[in-house]
């Protein structure tokens, strides 16, 4: 101690800070390492090593020198020289695993490194070697310090070799340190290159400090090493007590900005726990243990410093300890409050039964509220932009972008493929392609991949956290889900609104015409040919009525019952989906069209017969009304116009059926329906996990594409 209080609290203070930041990084780094392999176990054991080293730092001056016992002080030495001599080793070996030196067996960083590691690696066994001879000429008797200054006494121009292989084992580690955080190894993690390429100022800041650490140190060592050859080591403390004390100061001060530049990589990048994304909540708890090691640090090194008396000190950490827990308990609820209060446009209702119930305009289904919600209050994002991929994307509709002038999002087909299928896969994009976005976020459902997030940078350059990613994805497929559901919902209420007035309308329009024209027609037809026998040429004439009445309600009848829907559920489920489809074409449709051409692969036949019964049904229904489609205006109301019918049938992941005709196109026919039965069935296919794919060309053709996903048999049922 110093005998100077400020200056004693001052160095109590700053040692308690630095020795519960390295304790508390090293566990954390422990705790929370995706893998623990052996680089985790080296930072997080140097970071303890540091922890170490301030703990034996904080006894001694808290004891004081001269209040050690001999066997006391060479114990806290001890436990002081050996963080030192191992830490800026540990540092740099921490450095070159994170910088990527053992990822591959020929890099140029180890190229470039190898011989320098080789090299500190013997320095550091000699200097521990040094040590243990140090100390074991420290623990003979006083009578034998002679020989502990002969040790001393080796030098190299004058100068103690102990002082300048030391000098030079540090600056080498620190600076080869440095020279791998300028040329690191591509990192293997998803946001690691980022990630890595944002920590470098910090990690690069604290090897800066820490070569100015070394110098102080190299030149406190060379000073006291040099005079100590003349005197004790106490008789120099003695007589320089202020200059060490504040030298003391001045290299922990420094060391504790290392600390907070090293914690703030760590906590903000990951840069040593190996996770894919930073966590928002280690941020939060940094902050929370820098301010206690500040607080606890002041007071309690403020106690050290007038020496009260220790139940009064034991009183005042009990205080703090309790006061840290209530801030951190508080900060917990509001924490938690604000987190509730970011979802609460999310978990509320859309009310969307009672929009369908009341017939309401689908639009009033709010989803851009939410999902401009989630890009401002949860991940502060500049761009944003929502797609639904796969059997979701017709029912969704376009994709949603944030801002709403945001730039037209490309064809996503090339992010599509590459997605591995990991749940917590990211992907980085060129910014320049994706309108300003730089990560893929997939978004996954029970039947695959449902959609993708797209995001640019975040309002304030930083790293997205895990939390946000994670609430993302599922507020994501949620919006997806429920946009998806809320469509089909309400197609399929407006399509059986309309079926039911169909029905009435048939139903009507059959009672009328069969009792106002067909009942008349056939009563008039039969007065007619009772009459035929007794009127000769007239009886001719009246049969030749008569036919012609009996053919005409025999057209009625006929367009009545090929307008009243058909049951043939039964048929799909006896016969199979493509014997049954082949049958429907082949006795309804073939007079219709001029030519009707199959091309059915043999892997199609054999995926087809693996279709559930209920699937078959949906995409048989599916196909006969494309083909109804088709023959009701593919003509465009021209009777003379010639119309081929063309079916194909193949399989590779899934059972493609494209139905084309060489018509006028969709919407091109004065007979042109609503459309209403094609969404119908696409969003039949939809519930079965397949999709409805159009296209069309004025006056060349229409074609759709059915796409059924084709679901293998469990291994169990094949070898069965």
């Amino acid at each position: 101690m110093s005998d100077i209080l400020l200056l004693d609290w001052a160095i109590m203070a700053v040692s308690l800070f630095n020795t519960i930041l390295l304790t508390w990084l090293g566990l954390t780094v422990f705790f929370n390492s995706e893998r623990r392999d052996w680089g985790v176990w080296i930072a997080a054991g140097g970071l303890l090593l540091g922890a170490l080293f301030f703990v034996s730092h904080s006894a001694i001056i808290g004891l004081g020198l001269t209040n050690l016992t001999w066997r006391n002080m060479i114990f806290w030495w001890t436990a002081g020289l050996i963080p030192a001599i191992m830490l800026p080793y540990a540092w740099y070996i921490i450095i070159l695993w994170y910088a990527g030196y053992w990822h591959e067996p020929q890099n140029r960083l180890r190229q470039r490194q190898k011989r320098w590691l080789y090299l500190t690696t013997a320095m550091l066994l000699l200097g521990l070697l040094s040590l243990f001879a140090g100390v074991l000429l420290l623990a003979i008797p006083s009578s034998q310090l002679n020989s502990l200054r002969g040790f001393i006494r080796y030098s190299i121009a004058g100068i103690p070799l102990l002082a300048v292989g030391y000098s030079i084992y540090v600056l080498l580690c620190i600076g080869l340190a440095l020279d791998a955080l300028r040329q690191p190894v591509a990192s293997r993690r998803v946001m690691g290159q980022v990630a890595r390429r944002r920590a470098q100022p910090w990690l690069a800041s604290a090897s800066l400090a820490l070569m100015v650490v070394s110098l102080l140190v190299t030149g406190v060592v060379l000073w006291i090493v040099q005079d100590a050859r003349q005197r004790t080591f106490f008789e120099i403390y003695f007589e320089a007590q202020l200059t060490i004390a504040i030298l003391d100061l001045l290299i922990s001060s420094i060391i504790a900005v290392v600390i907070v530049l090293l914690g703030r990589a760590v906590v903000s990048y990951e840069v040593f726990t190996g996770k894919t994304l930073p966590r928002g909540g280690l941020k939060r708890q940094w902050r929370q243990a820098v301010q206690l090691a500040a607080g606890y640090g002041i007071a309690i090194g403020g106690t050290i410093a007038v020496q009260l008396r220790p139940l009064y000190s034991l009183l005042l950490t009990a205080m703090l300890m309790t006061f840290f827990f209530a801030m951190v308990s508080w900060r917990t609820f509001a924490e938690r409050e604000k987190y509730i209060a970011r979802l609460r446009p999310f978990v509320a209702s859309n009310r969307l039964l009672e929009q369908l119930i009341t017939q309401a305009d689908p639009q009033e289904v709010d989803f851009i509220t939410p999902f401009y919600a989630l890009c401002a209050d949860v991940l502060d994002a500049r761009v944003a932009y929502l797609a639904a991929l796969g059997p979701m994307a017709p029912l969704v509709g376009p994709p949603i972008s944030y801002p709403a002038s945001a730039q037209p999002l490309p064809d996503l087909p090339t992010i599509i493929k590459r997605f591995t299928g990991a749940e917590n896969e990211m992907i980085s994009l060129d910014a320049d392609e994706f309108g300003a976005a730089i990560w893929a976020i997939p978004l996954w459902s029970e039947r695959g991949l449902s959609g993708v997030l797209l995001l640019g940078e975040k309002s304030d350059s930083g790293l997205y956290t895990q939390e946000e990613i994670e609430i993302a994805r599922v507020i994501s497929e949620r919006l997806i889900d429920t946009h998806a559901s809320a469509e089909m919902s309400r197609r399929l209420m407006e399509i059986q609104r309309q079926r039911l007035a169909q029905s009435q309308i048939i139903d009507q329009k059959t009672r009328r015409v069969l009792h106002d024209d067909i009942l008349p027609d056939i009563q008039a037809a039969l007065i007619a040919l009772s009459g035929v026998a007794s009127n000769g040429q007239a009886g001719n004439e009246k049969t030749d009525r008569a036919l012609k009445l009996m053919t005409d309600a025999h057209k009625q009848i006929s367009d009545l019952l090929h307008d009243m829907p058909t049951t043939t559920a039964p048929e799909v489920a006896r016969l199979g989906f493509i014997t049954a489809f082949q049958r429907i074409v082949e006795n309804d449709f073939s007079m219709v069209f001029d030519e009707i051409r199959w091309e059915i692969s043999p892997e199609a036949e054999k995926a087809a017969q693996t279709l559930p019964t209920l699937t078959a049904e949906v995409v048989f229904y599916a196909a006969r009304e494309v083909v109804r489609n088709a023959a009701k205006h593919g003509r465009g109301g021209v009777a003379e116009r010639p119309l081929t019918l063309t079916i194909t049938m193949h399989h590779t992941d899934q059972l493609a059926i494209t139905l084309t005709d060489d018509g006028v196109g969709l919407g091109n026919s004065d007979t042109s329906g609503s459309g209403q039965g094609l969404a119908l069935h696409s969003t039949m296919m939809a519930v079965v996990g397949g999709e409805v794919v159009v296209e069309t060309a004025v006056h060349q053709f229409t074609r759709v594409t059915l796409n059924v996903p084709i679901t293998p048999a469990p291994a169990s049922a094949s070898n069965a």
